[in-house]
């Protein structure tokens, strides 16, 4: 498979696949979170203790403004629990870099965390909230007990605040799918989400992104128990779809983990591949290596280039911005 997807690649870009440029930086903050989600490819759970600290910040902070980084995403784990977030996005904001954070929403309701939404509005910082469905079974399937009604209080609060109302900041919803399929259109889930959002709660959003499920993590684990992975990859193979590569977020991002290590992507960096070549920290950044640089690939890789395509800003689908 790993081999073959390459193939695919170099017949399509008559090469191998190259970063662009580099448009902006994903942050992972650390693998501590308030759930354990079945489909979690980084393995995130309340037992993780791996954070990253004031020191590696401060390195990203002097690589965002050397570099005029534009965008800077944070992720996790659940991002809300490092406790040096919120200086962290005061400092990227006086950069004058945009921030986004992706949130599982429930984590935006811990104890000692009920200011952090409005913390957010003031600095206007966008909102990428994860919702594998619109059904409560569907999601606590995934998430457990409890995870749905969390997310459905954390919505309401944020469009209380502006986000996703044309009010104020974005507030996008992330679909994932809950079996070993690809997503659906994303333009009619996005129009289910928003009917029965509303209609059932009152909740409104900016934009539905829909994210292929890696063969990863512990979505990986699961297939493999069902005896399922080989089907699924010969699904993702059979989906290549050579018209996305060119929007693969890993052509213009690179990817720095809690311990300040360099990767192509988030995916990458689950998995522990590092990049091809220096830099390999994020204190050693610099453009020109980084922008060309090969991509390392494997199997994974699939999930991205299957079906509509397949990236952390979701679909990748020909018309799609």
């Amino acid at each position: 498979m790993e081999r073959a997807y390459d193939e695919n690649v170099f017949e399509s870009l008559a090469g191998p696949l190259r970063a662009c440029e580099v448009r902006g930086i994903q942050v992972n903050l650390g693998r501590r979170c308030n759930m354990a989600c079945h489909h979690c490819h980084l393995e995130a759970s309340p037992d993780r203790r791996e954070e990253m600290g004031w020191g590696t910040m401060l390195e990203i902070l002097r690589v965002v403004d050397r570099n005029k980084v534009a965008s800077v995403e944070l992720t996790g784990g659940a991002p809300e629990l490092n406790p040096r977030l919120q200086p962290f996005i005061i400092e990227l904001r006086r950069l004058d870099a945009r921030v986004k954070v992706r949130t599982n929403l429930s984590a935006l309701l811990e104890p000692g965390l009920e200011g952090l939404a409005v913390f957010f509005r003031e600095r206007e910082v966008q909102l990428v909230a994860s919702l594998p469905c619109y059904l409560e079974k569907n999601v606590e399937s995934q998430r457990g007990e409890g995870a749905f009604a969390k997310s459905i209080a954390s919505l309401q609060m944020l469009n209380g605040l502006g986000y996703g109302t044309g009010q104020g900041p974005d507030l996008e919803i992330v679909f994932n799918p809950g079996g070993p399929f690809l997503p659906g259109s994303q333009g009619e889930l996005e129009a289910l989400y928003r009917r029965e959002l509303k209609k059932q709660y009152g909740v409104t959003f900016t934009r539905l992104l829909t994210i292929t499920n890696m063969p990863i993590g512990r979505f990986r684990s699961t297939l493999q128990r069902h005896k399922q992975a080989k089907e699924y990859l010969r699904l993702l193979y059979s989906s290549f779809n050579r018209g996305v590569l060119d929007k693969l977020m890993c052509r213009r991002n690179v990817s720095v983990d809690w311990d300040g290590n360099l990767y192509d992507c988030d995916f990458n960096l689950a998995l522990g591949i590092p990049l091809a070549g220096p830099p390999f920290k994020i204190g050693e950044f610099a453009r020109k290596p980084l922008e060309k640089r090969p991509i390392v690939t494997g199997e994974h890789c699939l999930g991205c280039t299957a079906g509509a395509g397949s990236s952390c800003q979701g679909s990748l689908e020909v018309g799609r911005k």
